[in-house]
This record gives structure tokens, C-alpha cells and sequence, in this order.
């Protein structure tokens, strides 16, 4: 089946360094293995996997004109995503992080928004979203909920289908900030303190149940070294995560959105989509940066069928 996909929003350039146990005191240095960096992002970091994954895809956002913006454009047409939907701002700088990772492979971030937070409806390419087959909006809260849902809206208006993930941590205040844009997403893609944090519910379920209430018609749910949850109003899905070691978490989030997302495209079943995610979150945990990793469909599909499943209680 074809599959073209925008993925809209949030571009970010990514410094990693590991390992980092602590930040030197004053002038102190340390010495570190690995300093890297690579395209990020909720909608760059998404697009990448996809790409590698056998999807035609195209982003669309903001970036400064500044060397980094450049470097992130250039990083992701080398994997073979077309950034020519892509805005340059002069008034800003490109979206970056620096990303400490620590030995079992966590990490804080220092970062700042930059041009992703000067991009709204009046910049979105309508007439290009309507052409592809899926909208993926990377961190609709960054333009809040009424913005997003008129991108999202005109999406749908045409046929296409919509997903969206989140970049910030849960908040409860942020539901209400993204509660308009809900009812237009045919999928939500958030990790478990996401949602835990934004609707305060007990539960996993109850938590994703919460969007549903609100018009997402399915929830996947990354949940770490637990796999993920999918939930729908008939089904609650759970899939484990495989046993990998692991370097990096950085950009895992995103692996699994583009994993779960490709599956659709494929025409795979709900679970099988969550397997995908888990398989690509698995390839790139195992090194640096969102873009680790040398693998493709066949490749992430044979790891799926071949890994341990990791064990958890």
C-alpha cells in the first residue's frame, strides 16, 4: 500500500553526550566517550523513521537560517525526507537541545524552542496535506489546541488520516490547552507520564480513556521498558517491549509513532502496528541520537519476529 505522510511540527537539532554522571563544578572538565548530533523532533525525529521504514514522507515546520537549521535539513533530506515544506525564519534561531545521557542510557535536556513555537495554521501547506495519505502533527501543543485543530480539521475535511504526538511533560493544565484539537485526531501517541500527568486519572487506561472521552479515536501509549498500551473504545492492547541494550532513550518515543504509524499505511491491525513501534523504539534505543541505526521495514519486521521480549513486572 502507499503511504505519504506530512509530519508537521516540532525540529529539533540534537547535541548528545555520554556518559554523564554530573555537570563539572566551575571551570572543571570530564572526559566523555561520544559527542554526536542528528534531526529531531516529534515531527522530524517521526519523519526520519518513516522514512527508513518505506514511507514517501515530507515535513513541514519552522527553522532559523541559521548553520543549524541548515545541518538539520540537510541531515534529514540525507535520509530521504523532503524538507522542502519547511520554513526559514530569520528572527529566530533553530530549535536545539543538549541531551546529557547518563550510563543506563536516560537524559535530561537543556533546550530551546526557537522557531518552532513562531509556526501556526496560516503556515501549514493545506494543499499538500490534503494530497498525502496522513498527517502527522508533531507537538500540537506548541500552537495550542484551537491552532491545531484547524490544520487538523482541514486534514480530516479531506480524507486524510491524523495522529499526533507530544513533546512536553504531563501537565494538567495542558489538556485543556490541546482539548479543541482531540476530536480531530484518529490517533494519539503519547508516552505514560503524558498521560498520567495531563488527565491525573489512576490509571493507564483510564488515562487514555479520558482522550477517547474526547474524541481521539485510538491511544498508543509508549510505556518505557513496559512496551506500550493501545486502547480503542472496544480494545485495550497490551505489547511488550524487546530486550535490547540500551545506549540512548533520546528520539525512542518518536521510533515508536513512526513504527505504529507505518503499520497503518501497511494496512496492519492495531497490534501489529504497536509491534512495529516497539521494534523500531528497540533498533534505535541501542545507539546515539533519534537517527541510530541502519535498518529498514524488512529489517525492523525480522528483528520483531527474532528478539526477546524484555520481562517486566
Amino acid at each position: 500500500m502507499s503511504q505519504t505522510v506530512v509530519a508537521l511540527g516540532a525540529h529539533v537539532f540534537d547535541v548528545q553526550v555520554r556518559p554523564v554522571e554530573g555537570i563539572p563544578e566551575g571551570q572543571g572538565a570530564a572526559l566523555v566517550d561520544q559527542i554526536r548530533f542528528g534531526p529531531a523532533g516529534t515531527a522530524a525525529g517521526t519523519a526520519l523513521i518513516l522514512a527508513k521504514l518505506g514511507a514517501a514522507v515530507r515535513t513541514a515546520g519552522a527553522v532559523g537560517t541559521d548553520p543549524i537549521g541548515d545541518l538539520l535539513l540537510s541531515m534529514l533530506a540525507g535520509h530521504g525526507v523532503d524538507t522542502s515544506l519547511v520554513l526559514r525564519r530569520d528572527d529566530t534561531q533553530t530549535s536545539a537541545s543538549v541531551l546529557p545521557i547518563r550510563p543506563d542510557g536516560s537524559r535530561p535536556a537543556f533546550h530551546v524552542l526557537g522557531a518552532n513555537i513562531a509556526y501556526g495554521p496560516d503556515d501549514a501547506p493545506h494543499t499538500e496535506i490534503a494530497g498525502a495519505t496522513h498527517l502527522h502533527m508533531g507537538a500540537p501543543e506548541l500552537m495550542g489546541g484551537e491552532a491545531a485543530a484547524k490544520i487538523l480539521a482541514r486534514a480530516r475535511a479531506a480524507g486524510v488520516v491524523t495522529s499526533a504526538d507530544l513533546l512536553v511533560c504531563g501537565d494538567s493544565g495542558l489538556f485543556d490547552w490541546i482539548a479543541l484539537a482531540l476530536p480531530y485526531l484518529d490517533y494519539l501517541l503519547p508516552n505514560e507520564d503524558q498521560v498520567l500527568g495531563l488527565t491525573g486519572a489512576a490509571t493507564l487506561e483510564d488515562g487514555a480513556r479520558r482522550f477517547l472521552a474526547e474524541g481521539v479515536g485510538c491511544v498508543a501509549v509508549t510505556r518505557g521498558a513496559r512496551g506500550a498500551l493501545v486502547v480503542t473504545k472496544d480494545d485495550v492492547i497490551e505489547i511488550p517491549a524487546f530486550a535490547v541494550d540500551v545506549v540512548d532513550t533520546t528520539g525512542c518515543g518518536d521510533a515508536f509513532s513512526a513504527g505504529f504509524l507505518r503499520g497503518l499505511g501497511l494496512g496492519r491491525g492495531l497490534r501489529e502496528c504497536g509491534v512495529l513501534g516497539c521494534a523500531a523504539a528497540a533498533l534505535v534505543a541501542q545507539g546515539l541520537g533519534s537517527d541510530h541505526g541502519d535498518f529498514d521495514l524488512v529489517t525492523a519486521d525480522a528483528f520483531a519476529t527474532t528478539a526477546a521480549i524484555l520481562e517486566c513486572r
